[in-house]
């Protein structure tokens, strides 16, 4: 085998190269280490400084932190079919956001169950639906499901306006042609002690397919243990409803329901004016 050598006007070349260049410098190719944490660094300072700016304006002042909560009044329903031998036991499954709530079994309420059912939750960022189920409960059987709906809340409920309505329920009948369910919808933001709302976790139920939020606790305690924190003196709670004024209300408002007329009086904590403004704009 032969091997082919560099020439002499090859190696001549090569010295004239490395004359007029010059040595490659130890670094090359190679980022200086103090250069390279400066340069990360000087990165690092401007996108902190980019984000204080985009979202200086967000930051909220200082204070008790701000809650988002829907109150829905469930009152009644009327159903179009009675599945079963005898008068079904009907209850409502309601879900908002992750968050599952239940009310109790009118024993039979049949086609036309009554809860007069009022839950406080918690309505979470981005969140503007509930989802809604009536099942009849079963004593030796799986809880059969009757009905369902999907509701979006109404724009005006998130400004503060109380709204009552009959929502159209999906079965085994057909979509919006199972029956339909009474609900009242109101919505508030204000600040709430954050000991009050423990995290919550997803425990599944077997069988069932849903699963059922729970508080989390510390291993070694038994219940919560809340921290005393300074803050200012909680609102006096509302004066007790008097039968007084629900009749005074219901004289006014003689076509409305008297279940509904008490439970847009409880979602105004007993105040008169703001349930005659709501049952206003309910008639409308």
């Amino acid at each position: 085998m032969t091997s082919t050598m560099p020439s002499d006007g090859d190696r001549n070349e090569e010295r004239r190269r490395r004359v007029l260049l010059g040595p490659l410098p130890a670094n090359f190719l190679r980022a200086d280490g103090d250069a390279a944490v400066d340069n990360v660094d000087a990165d690092y300072q401007a996108a902190l400084a980019l984000q204080q700016q985009l979202c200086g304006t967000q930051i909220p002042a200082a204070g008790p932190p701000l809650t988002a909560r829907l109150s829905i009044t469930i009152a009644q329903a009327k159903l179009v079919k009675n599945y079963g031998l005898t008068r079904m036991d009907p209850y409502v499954r309601l879900r908002v956001g992750h968050c599952i709530y239940e009310t109790h079994t009118d024993p039979s309420g049949g086609k036309t169950p009554r809860w007069n059912k009022v839950i406080h939750c918690l309505l979470p960022p981005g969140v503007n639906s509930v989802y809604l189920e009536i099942f009849d409960e079963c004593s030796f059987t799986m809880d059969e499901l009757i009905a369902w709906t999907h509701i979006t809340i109404p724009q005006a409920v998130l400004n503060g306006e109380t709204h009552e309505d009959w929502y159209p329920l999906n079965g085994k009948q057909g979509d919006g042609v199972e029956g339909m369910i009474n609900l009242v919808l109101s919505y508030s933001v204000g600040p709430a002690p954050v000991a009050a709302f423990p995290p919550m976790v997803m425990v599944p139920n077997a069988g069932m397919g849903y699963a059922t939020m729970m508080p989390v606790y510390p291993a070694h305690a038994h219940a919560p243990q809340p921290q005393p924190q300074p803050r200012a003196q909680p609102p006096p709670p509302p004066p007790p409803i008097t039968p007084d004024q629900i009749q005074q209300i219901e004289e006014m408002f003689p076509s409305m329901d008297k279940e509904v007329i008490k439970s847009v009086l409880e979602a105004n904590n007993g105040n008169k004016d703001a349930t005659i403004n709501s049952l206003l704009q309910m008639s409308e």
